[in-house]
């Protein structure tokens, strides 16, 4: 049987060594483990120096920090899909007397809520979560410093309360709701609230000296669902596998494209960084790639998790140490590395099995106005439409059933596509979200709004 080491190329795994080698050499980590996942699987791990006299593997625990706001908002989405909630619902609705209730649950998901980014007192990822016993001590007297909507800011203590909105809806604590609706059902048992030997200790480095102190490991009670979680690059393999294909006992994988969607207008930082945010991740534009994720940092250890969708390549790093590595950058150079080193072989063409002849005679060039567009009839079920020339407006649409399609993305995303018929059976134009498209520019005889020059084409002169 072939090792999963053995699924990529030596000098692609010389790379990615070599890249993580580098990361932690300049990062002055006192360890990082990285893995890479294709095709839904791992096809390779790496780790540089020790945890307690031994290379760590991929069953090392380390914290995870803000990475488990995805598995937070996970939850939420399946509270979402089961008919629990609605994302527009104001937390008011299922959460009542915390003070912020006129906030949305999509806006705590996407940090537009306007909450303050940290809890009022003393650092809470340095103390224990016993000093903020209630959402109140979380929130304080200054909880929402920005209009609701108006701009990402993001909120530890939003996930806070999204965490207790998981229990009060499941009526059992938000851990044994992780462990029961996601940890088990995707064999993540190496995923924890607390640490399970062997597990790496966290460490602060010296800015300016290669000297390094322990970091104290404290429980972060009402703010665990904000980052209080240990795991491995095995479990989070795992974890991306199913954040890029879906897992139906979990989240279907139009739910988590759903995640993946920028919801919020990001800060003019952000933008420079080509990252916005969606629904409990991060969304990352990179060197022409899209990637979604999360990053996670707390005292002692950072981590970043990358899934880079159109690639099927995603990435895991992890260090024990307060600052240093740039683990988000690093995983998205990993994902480029495989992408780059040994592209996705796509799928062999086939035709479609079964042939509508009322859709296949849509397919072709459309205009609307004068701009050419293209319908195509694919053989995952979808038609398509976007620009003949390249670029511009562009989506996929799925049947309805009844003759009509819904967008799946872009500009046109949840809006309906139809082709008008005259009486005669013939089809007169595509309607879609009124807009009309026509076999050629402004047909004459079709119905386009405001009607047709009677003279038609005609030259300057």
């Amino acid at each position: 049987m072939t090792s999963p080491q053995e699924d990529l190329l030596p000098g692609t795994r010389r790379t990615l060594l070599h890249r993580i080698a580098v990361a932690q050499s300049e990062g002055r980590a006192p360890s990082l483990v990285a893995a890479v996942v294709r095709d839904g699987r791992v096809v390779w791990h790496g780790a540089r120096t020790s945890v307690d006299g031994h290379a760590p593997d991929e069953n090392v625990q380390y914290r995870i920090g803000s990475i488990t706001k995805t598995f937070t908002a996970v939850l939420v989405l399946r509270l979402r899909d089961e008919g629990a909630l609605d994302l527009g619902d104001p937390l008011e609705k299922h959460l009542p007397g915390t003070g912020a209730g006129e906030i949305t649950i999509a806006q705590l998901l996407a940090h537009t809520g306007g909450l303050a980014a940290e809890t009022p007192g003393p650092w809470w990822e340095r103390t224990p979560g016993s000093l903020r016993p209630e959402l109140a001590d979380v929130l304080g007297d200054q909880a929402v410093p920005h209009p609701a909507g108006r701009r990402h800011h993001y909120s530890n203590p939003g996930y806070a309360l999204l965490g207790a909105l998981v229990e009060e809806l499941r009526g059992v604590s938000w851990e044994e709701a992780l462990r029961r609706e996601v940890l088990e059902p995707l064999g993540l048992d190496r995923t924890s609230v607390r640490p399970q030997a062997p597990a790496a200790g966290g460490w602060a480095v010296h800015p300016w000296a290669d000297v390094m102190q322990p970091e104290p490991t404290e429980e972060y009670g009402r703010l665990a669902p904000a980052g209080q979680l240990w795991s491995t690059t095995g479990d989070l393999a795992r974890f991306a596998a199913f954040l890029m294909r879906g897992d139906d006992r979990v989240l279907s994988a139009e739910t988590l494209r759903e995640m993946g969607t920028p919801t919020s207008p990001a800060e003019a930082a952000d933008l420079a960084d080509g990252a916005t945010y969606g629904l409990g991740m991060q969304i990352l534009h990179q060197g022409g790639r899209l990637l979604v994720g999360h990053s996670g940092s707390v005292p002692g250890f950072v981590a970043a998790l990358l899934v880079g969708l159109e690639d099927d390549v995603a990435a895991v790093v992890l260090a024990n140490c307060t600052s240093g590595p740039p683990t988000f950058r690093v995983a998205a150079d990993l994902v480029r590395i495989v992408a780059e080193a040994e592209p996705r072989i796509p799928e062999p063409w086939r035709p479609l099995r079964e042939a509508d002849p009322s859709v296949v005679e849509l397919a072709g060039p459309w205009y609307w106005g004068t701009s050419a567009s293209v319908l195509r009839v694919t053989t995952d079920g979808f038609v398509s439409l976007g620009s003949l020339a390249g670029g511009g407006r562009y989506s996929r649409f799925r049947a309805n059933g009844d003759g009509t399609w819904t967008g799946l993305e872009g500009y046109f995303a949840g809006e309906l596509l139809k082709a008008v018929r005259r009486p005669d059976g013939t089809v007169d134009h595509l309607d879609l979200g009124s807009f009309v498209f026509t076999r050629q520019p402004y047909e004459e005889g079709a119905a386009v709004p405001g009607g047709i020059d009677p003279e038609g084409w005609r030259g300057i002169g």
